[in-house]
């Protein structure tokens, strides 16, 4: 049941009234995400722009065609990162995509394993999920180290596969599959 709960964070859908302080966290981290990002017009970076993300993914959730999850400090409630489960697609295929991020200064600590490892647990059991895909381009160690440690496999490299910061670039394709749902 969302808000999920990990040692160390809290794990809750955005809101409306979550939208400066998602758009803070964006604006802080906007240098350290920008290699790893499509490329931002300046009007992604306005209030008006988040609140328009926000009920998009609202609406994505209500068609339980995605999930979106806020990771918060369990004692400031600070924004710290995001993670989202989308193009959820049912039927004989039961799988979704993954995508998270993680402010430069809590990098490195675990955190995005322990939301991740929580969440991908959910996604299994309460969504009945089964595949989680991720992709990383081959230079990203991080997402790398943290895929691999969660469990994900590598199952393809795709040339020129997202256009990220005004550039076709390369990702790995990995995959973490529901062992109990086969």
């Amino acid at each position: 049941m969302i808000p999920l709960k990990t040692s160390r964070l809290i794990l809750s859908t955005p809101g409306l009234d979550d939208a400066e302080e998602m758009l803070d966290y964006y604006q802080r981290n906007r240098l350290n995400f920008q290699p790893w990002e499509p490329k931002r017009e300046e009007s992604y970076y306005a209030v008006d722009a988040i609140h328009t993300r926000i009920s998009a993914m609202n609406k994505n959730m209500l068609e339980q065609t995605a999930l979106h999850l806020l990771l918060r400090e369990p004692d400031s409630e600070r924004i710290i990162g995001v993670c989202g489960f989308t193009n959820i697609v049912r039927g004989p295929f039961q799988a979704c995509h993954l995508g998270f991020s993680i402010c430069q200064g809590f990098q490195g600590k675990g955190l995005m394993y322990e939301a991740l490892q929580c969440v991908i647990g959910y996604v299994f059991n309460a969504l009945a999920l089964h595949r989680v895909m991720a992709n990383y381009r081959p230079e990203n160690k991080r997402s790398h180290h943290l895929l691999q440690r969660l469990g994900f496999e590598q199952e393809g490299h795709a040339r020129s596969y997202l256009n990220i910061d005004g550039c076709w670039k390369d990702h790995i394709l990995t995959s973490l599959i529901n062992e109990a749902s086969r």
